[in-house]
């Protein structure tokens, strides 16, 4: 690296790294993965505009000692009977900016859906995500994810540069002959890192609520480990197994034990 970022210096800097013999490419998307990931930028974009109304709407209420249960659900169900059943006590203003933060969340809730069924349509139809979506804890959210930004995973070399890839790699801190992991990189892209560790979280409450249908390994890993810890492992995992089903060809088998 040299001092002073110019035009010159960074053109200089990119034509020494391809002349580098090491050096990794990022493989150009085709149009209908940019496509593709473009309707899950809407759809991420849209669920966090909910949250924000969420607690805009939730924030209104408790001014006026107004307390909604917890979740999503439980405000979304008071926006759309907003206007129709007894009204909480407040001022006729406070009442109209609420029904308009109502008015706003019942419409994401709608485009949410909308996109959710659209990118679940173009999974079905793509034999990679159907692929995918036979592991545990990978819906079509996830799976259409994986495909339309992996695309080809013969890119990496090894199951562990895709997991490398998607920061679910500990940070390597060694030194001196002696060996020191830390937590995740939490590198590379951070929507599909998320949506594995949901997935991930998902099928770890389901084998500690219901032991007897839970491999022998992931058992293990949740006996063994903190739960967050556990989930990590299980997500890094995921992705071991998904660039081996990607590369291969070939479809998803549940453990034997």
């Amino acid at each position: 690296m040299k001092r002073g970022k110019t035009d010159a210096a960074d053109a200089e800097a990119i034509c020494e790294a391809v002349r580098r013999p090491t050096m990794r490419f990022v493989e150009i998307k085709s149009e209908d993965q940019q496509a593709g990931l473009a309707i899950h930028r809407v759809r991420d974009l849209a669920v966090r505009q909910r949250t924000q109304v969420v607690n805009m709407i939730r924030s209104i209420l408790r001014e006026f000692g107004h307390i909604l249960p917890t979740g999503i659900e439980a405000v979304s169900k008071f926006a759309r009977e907003h206007g129709t059943d007894d009204q909480p006590g407040m001022p006729e203003i406070a009442d109209g900016i609420l029904s308009v933060m109502c008015h706003q969340l019942n419409g994401l809730n709608a485009r949410i859906d909308g996109l959710t069924k659209l990118i679940e349509q173009h999974a079905w139809l793509d034999a990679d995500a159907r692929r995918l979506m036979r592991m545990p804890g990978v819906g079509p959210i996830t799976a259409s994810a994986i495909v339309a930004t992996i695309g080809d995973a013969r890119q990496f070399e090894t199951a562990r540069d895709l997991a490398a890839w998607l920061g679910l790699t500990p940070l390597n801190k060694s030194s001196g002959g002696k060996e020191r992991l830390g937590r995740i990189t939490k590198k590379g892209d951070r929507y599909i890192r998320k949506l594995l560790i949901v997935g991930m979280t998902s099928r770890a409450l389901m084998a500690r609520n219901k032991p007897e249908k839970a491999d022998t390994w992931t058992a293990k890993l949740l006996d063994e480990k903190p739960f967050r810890l556990a989930t990590v492992a299980m997500a890094k995992k995921s992705a071991l197994i998904i660039w081996a089903l990607l590369t291969k060809r070939e479809e998803y088998r549940q453990p034997i034990a």
